[in-house]
């Protein structure tokens, strides 16, 4: 076959290729392990720290030959630093189908050597986690971060309609600050849960540019929007109004609030995330 996708001639014609070669004949358990852990890669790179490009751009037929069809999720750790400071690692620990519990996450605590040096911990899960490892999870000294490995099979932020975010740095905050004569508490909050500071793993106090791009027209405009982590009494009394006299339901209205990727018109927003 050449590059074309074409199989060959046939009769002097030349022939597509068959549906059925397009077949993944592989497990679906090393494909969600793969498309996970290439996110998980990516969102890496994304937050600052060092990601080979070879490990982003390997295919699943690579990647099922360095890691078998039935992958060990041990096998699937990575660990990297940041650029900017070699010395805050990072490290991403996959686990199985089974429940995790409170021997698991020990487990972990006696694993990691240097605590000192590790600045986050990741842990992707296909099961539920237990009350008791939860809270053993709060009892490490650096941050740790829980995804279901069903939130990194796709990457969200290459959506076609995901708006296009950039954390600012410190200096980029406080020139915005001074430029707009604001106090930080005057900006738009960002839900802790919402996908985007998850992906980027957000601290209380960072700041988000989002850009939406317009399907209409190549101009911009610039707005600010809120999206609260929980909604106070005067926005319920607000939304209880609408849902009078509009005919709204309080359920719709909250997520035209709180969703990030709600906004289609072309323009800039600055959120930024609290507690």
């Amino acid at each position: 076959m050449d590059g074309n996708g074409l199989d060959g001639e046939v009769d002097g014609e030349m022939t597509r290729r068959c549906l059925s070669s397009y077949v993944d004949d592989g497990t679906v358990e090393s494909h969600r392990y793969y498309l996970a852990r290439r996110t998980a890669l990516e969102m890496l790179r994304d937050r600052g720290y060092a990601v080979p490009t070879s490990q982003i751009e390997s295919s699943l037929t690579e990647f099922r030959q360095t890691y078998g069809p039935r992958p060990d999720p041990e096998r699937l750790r990575i660990s990297t630093f940041l650029r900017s400071n070699p010395d805050k690692k990072i490290l991403v620990i996959f686990y199985g189908p089974s429940v995790v519990k409170v021997s698991d996450i020990r487990g972990i605590a006696t694993q990691i050597v240097n605590k000192e040096s590790l600045g986050g911990l990741i842990l992707v899960l296909q099961n539920q986690i237990t009350s008791q490892a939860s809270k053993a999870v709060d009892l490490f000294s650096f941050k740790v971060e829980i995804f279901q490995i069903t939130d990194l099979l796709v990457n969200i932020t290459k959506h076609v309609l995901k708006p296009r975010h950039h954390v600012l740095t410190e200096q980029e905050k406080k020139k915005l600050l001074k430029k707009y004569s604001l106090e930080e508490k005057q900006l738009p909050r960002m839900s802790q849960k919402d996908a985007i500071a998850r992906y980027y793993g957000l601290e209380k106090g960072q700041v988000v540019k989002v850009i939406c791009s317009s399907f209409l027209s190549s101009s911009s405009s610039s707005m600010f929007r809120s999206c609260l982590p929980g909604l106070s009494m005067y926005v319920k009394q607000f939304l209880a109004a609408l849902q009078h006299f509009a005919g709204y339901s309080s359920f719709q209205i909250s997520d035209a609030i709180t969703d990030s990727s709600s906004v289609r018109s072309n323009s800039t927003a600055l959120r930024v995330w609290t507690r």
